[in-house]
């Protein structure tokens, strides 16, 4: 959903001049041209341009969020300290902890079932 531009009236007293002129070519409310109005310390009524939100870090097995790690836009994670990109885990910045403790868990009783299956054998050998 596009949010529509906003009113420059709010802006305005009587007698001031209300004109605004937007910085891009196109006026049409599409998502990537969403623009704020800002009142200068001029007095002129000034657009800014909105960028757009990221939707931030999701886990590659559950798709929940994943907490403490920026939400930024792709290109901006270069200019962050590898603590803010990352989580001190295994799998941080990719797996949620609970998909994490899932995976530990369903090794620990693949190995579990393994040592089961060679005494078996063992047993019926003997």
């Amino acid at each position: 959903m596009v949010r529509p531009r906003p009113q420059v009236a709010q802006h305005c007293t009587m007698g001031k001049d209300c004109r605004a002129t937007l910085p891009r070519r196109h006026s049409y409310a599409t998502k990537s041209n969403r623009t704020k109005a800002v009142k200068t310390p001029g007095g002129k009524v000034v657009f800014h341009i909105v960028k757009k939100r990221s939707k931030g870090p999701r886990c590659g097995e559950t798709g929940a969020q994943l907490h403490g790690i920026k939400q930024l836009r792709s290109k901006q994670y270069k200019n962050v300290h590898k603590r803010e990109r990352t989580v001190a885990r295994a799998y941080g910045g990719v797996l949620c902890g609970k998909a994490v403790r899932n995976r530990i868990l369903r090794a620990f009783l693949i190995e579990e079932q393994k040592i089961v299956k060679k005494m078996t054998r063992q047993a019926k050998s003997a």
